[in-house]
């Protein structure tokens, strides 16, 4: 069974009770924070390796490494093959700053996008704009209302309530 596979399988239980899998969570959310402290010193740096050398790098085992990868992939610069990935497959942590702070923000993690690591990579303001893109690109925004008497908008010149709007 691939990594991500077994990772899943724990990770999104529906069977496990409550409490073990908050407790899961926890333990998982604190090795995230510690991982993302360590790769965020030197953000420019192109970490690479096979899974099992970045999990003794970060000072975790493989199957925690998993979920950390799964988890980082769609901020990549160029993404994991995660799906059929084991022990020795070889990964990169290359990451995009800018979309992975703004991931961040989509996830709720504001353990993560608070450390204090993103300051030495955006100031404040760069980090309070890419915090408003986030924001804003999950908000829909309706055009207006076409009146029943208004000009159809596919262009055939006649009223709405004639045309589309039956």
């Amino acid at each position: 069974m691939a990594l991500l596979e077994q990772w899943r399988k724990v990770a999104y239980n529906e069977n496990t009770d409550k409490g073990t899998l908050q407790k899961f969570w926890s333990e998982y959310f604190l090795l995230e924070k510690e991982i993302y402290e360590k790769l965020l010193v030197e953000p420019d740096a192109a970490v690479k390796g096979t899974v099992r050398e970045l999990a003794e790098k970060y000072g975790t085992d493989v199957f925690n490494m998993t979920g950390f990868l799964d988890g980082i992939n769609d901020s990549l610069k160029e993404p994991n093959p995660i799906e059929e990935m084991e022990e020795d497959t070889v990964v990169s942590l290359d990451f995009d700053k800018a979309l992975l702070y703004k991931n961040m923000i989509d996830a709720k993690a504001d353990w993560l996008y608070e450390l204090p690591q993103w300051d030495n990579i955006f100031t404040s303001e760069e980090r309070r704009k890419l915090y408003k893109e986030q924001k804003a690109s999950g908000t829909i925004v309706k055009g207006p209302k076409i009146g029943r008497n208004d000009p159809c908008p596919c262009g055939s010149g006649k009223k709405y309530k004639k045309c589309c709007g039956r």
